[in-house]
């Protein structure tokens, strides 16, 4: 199985997502439109090359992610 995002880190995981992987296609990470923490896990808000806006949510319980369309 693929991963759904695929991270840059290096002193904690996940610090910057690079890529992801929506409905069978890769889209790559063009910015990173917001960053923010709760107590479920870590958020980002990006956009990708291609346009597209996804809520990306690392639930730190489950060590696994969860991707949104926006």
């Amino acid at each position: 199985m693929e991963d759904l995002v695929e991270c840059r880190s290096e002193s904690n995981y996940p610090e910057k997502p690079v890529a992801l992987n929506w409905e069978g296609a890769r889209h790559e990470v063009d910015t990173i439109l917001s960053q923010w923490r709760d107590p479920h896990g870590l958020h980002f808000r990006v956009r990708t090359t291609d346009g597209l806006v996804f809520e990306l949510e690392y639930v730190s319980a489950a060590e696994a992610w969860q991707i949104k369309p926006i």
